[in-house]
């Protein structure tokens, strides 16, 4: 069974990293923690994107609790950097050790550092992997004491990287239904034991209600908020916004995924870090667009619902278990033809009427109060975290 054979290629890799690995707890045992922590949480990034995003709400969760965030990749920006500060959290970037495929070896002595600094807590915390390559490296080293936690966003490179590690982490935190079943899949179709899908722990993500939902001044009629990569397709919004006659508002570091014929259609706001500003920018529009050819399940559509605005979606990921359509928006199929996609956006939003999206709009304010709060989120991560 694959499983089997990479478990065996980890055993061995661990022997022979070995060496590394002890010179980093001799180091940790040279320079120890200075405090003592309730929580590690490892994380890969704190630039912009909807997972560091969650992330970030993870890491204010626990009030009272002493938190050390490590950070291990190198970010692009520091945009999200200060939304993991809060009261017991302490911060700190070693993507420099991490993340220098030069002096990969540093990498390798910081899992002994780390593993020695969280075995040697007197209390014992809780470890929490939020997609990071460094955690699951590090999660053969720690003792089998110590409770381990990880959190995969998607079905991705991460859902393969994993597999080796999976028998030391108690729950396995996924988002959506969608990757879930492939996950399953995954584990059938590679030998991995049965009783790891017990593990498995549904949690959707959350987001703070905004308290004032009222449409502002109509400035754009689409708007798309995300990443400019590859699977989320962002020509197609301009696309659709050409073809229906309207303008597009791009919240992200987006225009480079736009071709020049098409930006005369398009208002880039570059990326927005202020959730006043944000705010405001979503409630200037009146649909949220996504066209990706995979998702787990977008936090920008409950941010988009939250606020009132119609979906205009691909079926992808587990968008179609929140979004109906007439009712609160339109999917269009994700492996349908780009002409198609495009065609088919174009003619619903020339479809829809003041009237549509109003009700649409009730519809999608009901729905996200009703299942996107950060109540249900924050009481489900704290269970996981903290059993009574």
């Amino acid at each position: 069974m694959i499983y089997t054979l990479l478990r065996i290629k980890r055993f061995i890799e661990a022997i022979l990293i070995a060496p590394f690995v002890w010179l980093g707890r001799l180091i940790a045992l040279w320079r120890p923690l200075k405090e003592e922590y309730d929580i590690f949480l490892f994380f890969p990034f704190y630039h912009v994107g909807g997972a560091e995003k969650v992330h970030s709400e993870v890491a204010k969760l626990f009030p009272g609790k002493k938190i050390l965030i490590l950070f291990t990749k190198k970010s692009a920006n520091t945009a999200m950097l200060a939304a993991f500060e809060a009261p017991g959290n302490t911060v700190r970037d070693v993507s420099k050790y991490t993340d220098n495929k030069f002096l990969y070896f540093n990498n390798l002595i910081w899992r002994g550092i780390a593993a020695t600094w969280i075995a040697r807590q007197q209390k014992q915390p809780v470890v929490f992997n939020g997609q990071c390559n460094f955690a699951y490296k590090l999660s053969a080293h720690l003792p089998a004491r110590i409770r381990q936690i990880e959190l995969i966003h998607s079905f991705c490179s991460f859902s393969y990287i994993r597999l080796p590690f999976i028998p030391y982490y108690e729950t396995t935190v996924m988002i959506s239904r969608e990757s879930v079943q492939r996950h399953l899949e995954l584990y059938r179709r590679f030998g991995v034991p049965a009783g790891y899908a017990e593990k498995i722990r549904l949690v959707m993500n959350g987001i703070p209600l905004p308290k004032d939902t009222s449409p502002l001044v109509e400035a754009n009629m689409l708007l798309y908020v995300g990443r400019g990569t590859p699977e989320k397709r962002v020509h197609l919004v301009a696309a659709i916004a050409k073809a229906a006659g309207v303008t597009a508002g791009f919240i992200g570091n987006v225009e480079g995924a736009v071709p020049e014929d098409l930006r005369a259609h398009c208002r880039f706001y570059g990326e927005q870090t202020e959730p006043a500003e944000i705010d405001e920018l979503y409630r200037r529009h009146r649909v949220i667009v996504i066209t990706s050819i995979r998702e787990g399940f977008p936090m920008v559509i409950m941010e988009g619902m939250a606020r009132g605005l119609a979906v205009l979606a691909t079926d992808a990921g587990d968008i179609p278990f929140h979004v109906r359509n007439n009712e609160n928006g339109y999917l269009v199929p994700h492996l349908d033809t780009e002409e198609n996609i495009i065609a088919a956006g174009a003619r619903l939003v020339k479809e829809w009427q003041p009237a549509t999206l109003a009700a649409m709009r009730e519809n999608n304010i009901a729905y996200a109060r009703t299942h996107f709060s950060m109540e249900t989120f924050a009481e489900a991560y704290r269970g996981l975290f903290f059993k009574a």
